[in-house]
Order: C-alpha cells, then sequence, then structure tokens
C-alpha cells in the first residue's frame, strides 16, 4: 500500500520535536482470497508467513494495545493509541500464529518483540523500505525490494552512535522548533547512551537540519539528518510502519 501525499502530509502531527539527535488513512484489513483459504494449514504452533512484497503493518484499533511475551502470555508492555504525539500506534509485524501477531516494539530495549492479538489491529502492506548505513552516511529508499534513491546523511557521532538493527517509522512530526528542519519520522529505536534527551526518551528520529554542512558526516546525537528536501520527498509518500534497516 503506498499512502497518498496529500493523505499522509495532513495527518502529520505539529508538535516540538524531543527526538535523540541534533539539534495515513487507517490501513484497511488484509482481506483473505479463496484461494488463500483453500490452501492447507500449517501445523499448530508453527508461524504462518506474511505473505506481503516487504513488510505488514499493525494499527491499533482501541484505546490501547496490550502485548504479551507469547500466545495467551504473560503482559510485557501496554501502549496507548494514540501515542502521545498524537500519531496512531503502530507495530512492524514479524510474524503470524492463528489469532496472534508477533510484532516489533517501540521501547528499550532496542529489538523487543511481542505478541499482539489481531483482532485488536488493522492490517495493511508497506512496499516501500529504507536502508540506512553508517558507514557510507547514506539513507537509500526501496520499493518492492529494488532500489529507487539513495540521499546523503548525517549519522552519530562516535560518543553517540545512531543505533544498529531492523526499525521501523512510527510517527511523522512538523517539529516546530529550530533545528529539525519541516519533518522528522520518529523510529522505534532508542539510543544506546542516551537515556533522555531534550525533554524526550531519546528516540531516535530521521529529520531535516537547518546544518546542510552536517550532512554527509558524524554528526549528530543519534539521529539520521537529511537535506529538507529529501525529507520532504520521503515525508510524501513513506507511511508509518515502514521497515528501516540500520547497519
Amino acid at each position: 500500500m503506498t499512502t497518498r501525499p496529500a493523505a499522509l502530509i495532513a495527518a502529520i502531527v505539529l508538535t516540538l520535536a524531543v527526538l535523540t539527535g541534533c539539534s495515513s488513512p487507517t490501513p484497511a484489513p488484509t482481506a483473505t482470497s479463496s484461494a488463500e483459504q483453500a490452501q492447507p494449514k500449517p501445523p499448530s504452533g508453527t508461524p504462518e508467513p506474511i505473505e506481503v512484497s516487504v513488510a505488514q503493518v499493525a494499527t491499533a484499533v482501541g484505546g490501547e494495545a496490550v502485548v504479551l511475551d507469547s500466545p495467551d502470555g504473560t503482559e510485557v508492555a501496554r501502549f496507548t493509541n494514540p501515542i502521545p504525539s498524537g500519531a496512531p500506534l503502530v507495530f512492524l509485524v514479524d510474524e503470524s500464529e492463528g489469532a496472534w501477531l508477533r510484532v516489533k516494539l517501540p521501547m528499550r530495549p532496542n529489538g523487543s518483540v511481542g505478541w499482539v492479538r489481531k483482532a485488536d489491529v488493522t492490517l495493511a502492506a508497506v512496499d516501500y523500505s529504507l536502508e540506512v548505513s553508517t558507514a557510507e552516511r547514506s539513507v537509500t529508499l526501496l520499493q518492492d525490494n529494488v532500489p529507487v534513491k539513495t540521499f546523503s546523511a548525517a549519522v552519530g557521532t562516535g560518543d553517540t552512535p545512531t543505533p544498529l538493527g531492523s526499525f521501523y517509522l512510527t510517527e511523522l512530526l512538523a517539529p516546530t522548533n529550530q533545528g529539525y528542519g519541516p519533518y522528522a519520522y520518529g523510529i522505534s529505536a532508542f539510543s544506546d547512551v542516551l537515556n533522555s534527551f531534550g525533554g524526550g526518551p531519546g528516540q531516535i528520529g530521521m529529520h531535516g537540519t537547518d546544518d546542510s554542512s552536517s550532512i554527509g558526516q558524524a554528526a549528530s546525537h543519534g539521529c539520521i539528518r537529511l537535506n529538507n528536501d529529501d525529507i520532504t520527498y520521503l515525508a510524501g509518500i513513506l507511511p508509518l510502519g515502514t521497515p528501516i534497516t540500520i547497519t
């Protein structure tokens, strides 16, 4: 599913940015065709593959989402919907098992996963993804796993590195303070060295910048900086839940 630029930008949250680094329409439920229904079911306990081009995103439908450590297991986290910035609560799906989904979680420690009920979310396919290279200081946009465009970026310094791993975009903001450019995506990653920053929890973001000379450098507190034209382009096409891999 590719979100229309006008619809996506209309959902942007105006807020004071508190991300760590430096200075859509509600998804429709995934339909199951009769051919899919005719396929044999995997043995009990075997994860069902997520058959989408790139990824599947779960958007909470109620006022909160309860996350368990296993299907019908113990609660490990509880998230409000919408999230504090006003954006809808989304998760990136890892796998499916019966009435449950294993999802990536926007919390510490980085890489946390848990299980949510399918009945508590709507599902949508996402065909975009991002690959960030801290060595090359670049961000590559992919569609259906095919590279489309690469942008020069600034990443974290040696003392405040950009965390590595597989994450996703959690929110899209229009920062009201200077330094972050016209748009900022929140990422489900958190700084490995800063527990708080600017009044926030040390969440990593991908945003524009008022300092274009920093692009291509190791210059941030962990966030990924892009030129303002580049973050504006991405803000027009990337839905929440888009996977982002940082290496």
